[in-house]
């Protein structure tokens, strides 16, 4: 990410978490709540936990209290391990987002589980895309996940699954099961949106042959924090010797570097290539 976007995405995140926080929170109101639906981390933690007062105990807690109580342990470990600003404003986002659901009033656009099961994924994705976008987050077990890849390189992925799946069970057994198997739609489209939507976690690899190489590996670490490998070979035709730089970038930071290669050597050749998977260390940049 180059500092020109860094900068952006300052000027951007309050505006794009106000529009995130409305786009959850009439989702929750409109789809959620109308389908019975129950999405996945904090936010199905707290439908389920309302849901289990009120037809359990006869105890109606608003939205707010409930999602700030889940919330609390990673909100905390935001603030102490991954960064002051980027927890703050996804604070500012649980906040926003909790008092809306509160205060909109229910409204039926549709009563078709299965659209709201789609539509409603689809703009959970959205709202949860436009977060991430300027380096914020709807809170709960995205902390959790930022903490573990960040702190100890686990992939927190698990984690998220796990609690999805007790949400999903507890819901189904109290609730029916009906509402479980589409929350599964529910998630699956969201998550679908997300990859969509937002590309800063997938990687690119790339190979450079050029006869600047130290020019291009100093620019690449510059903007991305990463490093480079340079590999000596032979070209095939002149049988001539010839350096091509190979390393790993974010794929959010690959226009702007292809475009700073072409501007330091324009013969330069590169091939960019879509990265699956990486073990071992890959250094993220941070939070704040």
């Amino acid at each position: 990410m180059t500092f020109k976007e860094q900068k952006r995405i300052q000027y951007l995140r309050p505006f794009m978490v106000v529009i995130a926080a409305i786009i959850m929170s009439l989702n929750i109101k409109i789809m959620v709540r109308n389908g019975g639906l129950y999405p996945g981390g904090a936010t199905g933690l707290t439908i389920l936990t309302q849901a289990i007062l009120q037809k359990f105990f006869n105890i109606e807690i608003s939205y707010t209290f409930v999602n700030v109580f889940w919330n609390a342990l990673p909100v905390y470990i935001g603030f102490k391990y991954i960064g002051k600003n980027f927890t703050l404003f996804s604070l500012f986002m649980i906040l926003l987002n909790s008092v809306l659901v509160d205060m909109i009033p229910k409204y039926t656009l549709t009563s078709d589980i299965l659209l709201i099961s789609v539509f409603g994924g689809m703009l959970n994705g959205l709202a949860i895309s436009l977060c991430l976008m300027v380096d914020t987050t709807t809170g709960g077990t995205d902390f959790i996940s930022i903490f573990l890849s960040s702190r100890y390189n686990v992939d927190g992925f698990n984690l998220v699954l796990g609690l999805n799946a007790v949400i999903l069970i507890t819901a189904g057994v109290l609730f029916g099961w009906d509402k479980a198997l589409y929350s599964i739609i529910f998630q699956y489209v969201s998550t679908q949106t997300i990859h969509l939507l937002y590309r800063n976690y997938a990687q690119v690899t790339l190979f450079i042959i050029s006869n600047k190489v130290d020019e291009i590996s100093e620019m690449i670490h510059a903007i991305t924090q990463h490093g480079a490998t340079i590999i000596r070979g032979e070209g095939s035709y002149k049988n001539d010797e010839r350096k091509m730089i190979y390393s790993v970038i974010n794929e959010s930071s690959e226009k702007a570097i292809v475009s700073n290669i072409l501007a330091i050597d324009p013969k330069a050749f590169v091939n960019c290539v879509r990265t699956k998977e990486i073990r071992g260390h890959f250094n993220q940049m941070p939070k704040d």
